[in-house]
């Protein structure tokens, strides 16, 4: 398969993430990624650290500012409809918190410059850091996402680490609402399922560090998701005859 060079940069929200921050900052300079940091409302040294991150890398570091917390999904969407300003064609979606394996940045920008029509996805190999209660929770999830999909080509839809193609992930956030917290992460890959993107999933290990910072809330984030679900859900119904003929034509 013939590689496609890409403009791809990298997207990281932050809320009140310092810990990994400038690590993560140099390690996808390193990669020869320009990043956009969208500060969510952070309230402790997380934003000063912006600021000299980007007062260090003017010319690779950008900066959105939320002046209160919104949310992740609120965050990412920022970034991409900034990324696409600026002209980039594909994002690489990290998050701030030191969960994911940065040595595979490499990886998903290989496979984007490869397969550059399709969306990238991590798809987590835990190891023994991540709680019981987490790992199943997760399921629910998944479950919902293959039915609204009639498919389960999109194996974990709650990833953080992830490539957009631009173009068509703006569009879908400009024609839909979505999700505001962590919700967003898997609507707008149904939205981009529904809408014929393909999905490829890469192995990819995910830790949970000790004392690291979770803003899941789990009674009020449930239950958004459970609305969201339910919407997409609605969607999938008035869908069904083009899902069903899609998954009859393969």
């Amino acid at each position: 398969r013939q590689v496609c060079k890409i403009h791809i940069g990298a997207v990281v929200p932050v809320y009140n993430h310092p810990r990994h921050l400038k690590r993560l900052v140099k390690h996808l300079h390193e990669q020869q990624l320009a990043v956009i940091l969208v500060d969510d409302g952070s309230t402790d040294e997380s934003a000063v650290m912006i600021d000299v991150l980007q007062q260090e890398h003017a010319e690779r570091v950008h900066v959105i500012r939320h002046p209160h917390n919104r949310g992740k999904g609120v965050a990412v969407r920022s970034g991409l409809l900034q990324a696409d300003a600026l002209g980039w064609s594909h994002v690489l979606q990290v998050d701030a918190d030191g969960q994911h394996h940065w040595q595979d940045i490499e990886r998903f920008v290989a496979q984007a410059e490869q397969h550059p029509e399709h969306m990238i996805i991590g798809k987590p190999i835990f190891d023994g850091t991540i709680s019981k209660t987490r790992f199943y929770g997760r399921y629910a999830t998944h479950v919902w996402v293959w039915l609204n999909t009639l498919s389960a080509e999109i194996r974990d839809s709650m990833c953080g680490f992830r490539v957009y193609p631009v173009a068509a992930t703006c569009a879908q956030i400009r024609h839909h609402h979505m999700d505001e917290r962590m919700g967003f992460d898997s609507e707008i890959l149904v939205y981009l399922h529904w809408q014929g993107v393909r999905f490829i999933n890469l192995p990819t290990p995910v830790t949970y560090p000790v004392n690291g910072i979770s803003h899941f809330l789990p009674w009020s984030d449930n239950l958004k998701l459970g609305r969201t679900h339910a919407k997409l859900f609605l969607g999938m119904l008035w869908r069904l005859p083009m899902l069903l003929g899609r998954r009859i034509g393969k």
